[in-house]
C-alpha cells in the first residue's frame, strides 16, 4: 500500500489536456504513490467502498486530482465521497479513520485566472467554491492542504503545463518536506454529536 494516494475523477480522460498528464506523472513518481482512475475503476458507478477504505487506510496524503464541474467535483468523485466517507468511518462517533491525514486537491478549470473575480463571469475568486472541499477534510479530522490550480486547462501553452506538472510530481515526491507546511495546523476537529444521526 502507498503512502500517497491520487483519487482521478475526469468523466472524458481520454479528452483531458490537464488530468490525464498530471495522472500519468503521478504513476511515475515512485512505488509510494497509489493512482486509483475512479471513472476507469467504476464505469458502472457502482463503487467498491471496501477497496477504497483500504486504500485510503494505508495512505497519509490523499490527493484529489480533477476537473472543476459547476464549481465543484464531477458526478462520479460526489457519489465516492458520499460512498466512502461514512457517518461512523470517516466521522461523527467512530468515525476516526482519515483523522490526521492530509487531503491536497489538484484542480483544473475552465475559466482564466481573471474570470474568478469580482467583475468577473465567475463574480468571486476561486477560494471562494473551496469551503465544502475545506469543511469536509475538517470534519474527517484530515490537514487540509493549499490546492493546486490550473485555471484556463483549454488554452494553456505546452510550456505552462510542463511546468504545472513539475511542480505537481515534486510535490508528490517531496512530501512531507514542503516548507509552508511548517505553518499550517495539523488539523481541526470537528466533534459530532453521538445524536446527530438517528440510530438503526
Amino acid at each position: 500500500m502507498a503512502d500517497i494516494l491520487v483519487i482521478v475523477a475526469h468523466p472524458q480522460i481520454e479528452h483531458s489536456s490537464v488530468s490525464a498528464r498530471l495522472m500519468r506523472r503521478a504513476g511515475r513518481v515512485g512505488a509510494g504513490v497509489e493512482v486509483r482512475d475512479i471513472y476507469a475503476l467504476y464505469p458502472d458507478y457502482w463503487i467498491d467502498t471496501a477497496a477504497e477504505r483500504a486504500a485510503l487506510g494505508a495512505a497519509r496524503l490523499v490527493v484529489w486530482l480533477h476537473p472543476v464541474h459547476w464549481y465543484g467535483m464531477p458526478p462520479l468523485m460526489k457519489l465516492w465521497l458520499d460512498e466512502v466517507f461514512g457517518f461512523g468511518w470517516a466521522y461523527g462517533p467512530g468515525g476516526q479513520a482519515l483523522r490526521g491525514k492530509a487531503l491536497w486537491l489538484a484542480l483544473s478549470t475552465g475559466g482564466s485566472q481573471d474570470s474568478y473575480r469580482p467583475g468577473g463571469h465567475n463574480r468571486h475568486f476561486f477560494d471562494a467554491f473551496l469551503p465544502p472541499y475545506e469543511q469536509t477534510a475538517a470534519l474527517a479530522g484530515m490537514r487540509w492542504l493549499p490546492p493546486l490550480v490550473l485555471h484556463g486547462a483549454h488554452r494553456v501553452s505546452d510550456a505552462e503545463l510542463q511546468a504545472h506538472e513539475d511542480v505537481f510530481a515534486d510535490r508528490l515526491s517531496s512530501y512531507p518536506d514542503w516548507p509552508e507546511l511548517a505553518e499550517l495546523a495539523d488539523h481541526s476537529a470537528c466533534i459530532v454529536p453521538t445524536d446527530e444521526r438517528p440510530a438503526g
